[in-house]
């Protein structure tokens, strides 16, 4: 095994955390943190409930930042202390676990660093992603339950809030579509580069002559607002439908009208929820959805317009990013920014980081500019 540079390698350490801190800005990141603390000492602040979980939902994203920052700052002193210490003591198996430590710190510093290369004006907010099965029939919708299952796993072994907010099941198997939130710090900005087509190649399970079918689902993401955010919606631009929930095969799953089906008449976006328990539960989260969509097409719109003026009308939006390959060979890769894995069952069981922080800097580099 190759020596390692101890003095090297703590040095470009130290100069990559001085360089995410500063653009984090980690003065700032503080008094925000004290200032959300003092908010959330208020002995008034439950009277609004919503308002209080807000803060304090920041206030834990907040101090969870600031914490990962500082550790990693203990964790270069702490390595170099053992690094010296193994030296002086001629221990070969410390300094083996010093190198780990090494690698393992360059991985994290990594991981932080693509939080910087986020400053969209959204990228810091919890995300909606909703997931539809396109062209391919039943493969499509079996597809869509498999993405599905793709990114809770991917968030659950984040540790993120998942939560599945709208399922429209597909008659024979799969899902027709799928709307689910995740919360947590950055959630939107980590998200956004899997919207998108996403396309699916394999023998088809439900062919009984066993042949190779492709098959496609579209990926959406918005930002959950704030509600200072939101968008206005006139009352009288919505159609309201209530009916009631349903599961696989089209079985009830609930004796009342809960669910709620939210159109919006000027732009005929639909939005559906039927996993909270009550009717007004969920118009108020298709509401939320409803306002995100809304705002998403005004400045789609703007980005739009933007462009003609500019000469160039080339639309991206819907664009295939990705290819899942199972047969016959195994390989994922992703048509922007090229990044490919040879093992196609690890990633729709959720390890997803490679392709989302290789997109995450594809879009850094101005790979989302056409």
């Amino acid at each position: 095994m190759a020596e390692t540079d101890f003095p090297t390698e703590l040095s470009e350490l130290r100069s990559t955390l001085r360089r995410i801190t500063d653009v984090i800005d980690v003065a700032a990141l503080t008094k925000e943190v004290e200032d959300l603390e003092q908010h959330a000492a208020d002995p008034n602040l439950w009277d609004n409930q919503e308002n209080a979980q807000r803060v304090n939902s920041q206030l834990s994203h907040k101090q969870a930042q600031l914490q990962r920052i500082t550790k990693l700052g203990t964790r270069i002193e702490d390595v170099e202390l053992m690094a010296e210490m193994a030296r002086e003591e001629g221990d070969d198996d410390v300094l083996a676990d010093a190198v780990d430590e090494l690698g393992s710190i360059r991985k994290a510093l990594a991981a932080l660093e693509i939080v910087t290369l986020m400053s969209g004006e959204y990228d810091e907010h919890d995300a909606v992603v909703t997931i539809r099965a396109g062209a391919g029939g039943v493969d499509a919708a079996d597809f869509a339950e498999m993405l599905l299952r793709m990114y809770t796993r991917w968030a659950e072994r984040r540790e993120w809030d998942v939560k599945v907010l709208d399922t429209s099941y597909a008659e024979e198997a799969g899902l027709k579509s799928a709307t689910f939130e995740i919360k947590a710090p950055y959630a939107f900005g980590t998200l956004s580069v899997e919207a998108g087509t996403h396309r699916l190649v394999r023998i088809s399970p439900f062919d009984n002559q066993g042949r190779r079918q492709t098959s496609f689902a579209a990926v959406e993401v918005i930002p959950l607002l704030e509600g200072t955010e939101s968008v206005e919606i006139d009352e009288n631009d919505l159609k309201v439908d209530v009916f009631r929930s349903s599961g696989p095969g089209g079985q009830s799953v609930n004796t009342t009208d809960s669910a709620v089906r939210l159109t919006h008449l000027p732009t005929g976006i639909v939005v559906s929820m039927q996993n909270e328990k009550s009717q007004i539960q969920n118009r108020a989260a298709a509401m939320r959805v409803l306002e995100a969509r809304l705002l998403l097409l005004k400045k789609q719109e703007e980005a739009a317009e933007k462009k003609e003026l500019a000469g160039d009308i080339k639309a991206s939006w819907g664009d295939q990013i990705r290819s899942y390959v199972l047969h016959p060979y195994q390989m994922v890769k992703d048509l922007r920014s090229n990044h490919e894995v040879g093992n196609a069952s690890s990633v729709l069981d959720g390890d997803l980081d490679g392709f989302i922080d290789a997109g995450i800097r594809w879009r850094s580099q101005g790979g989302d500019e056409s």
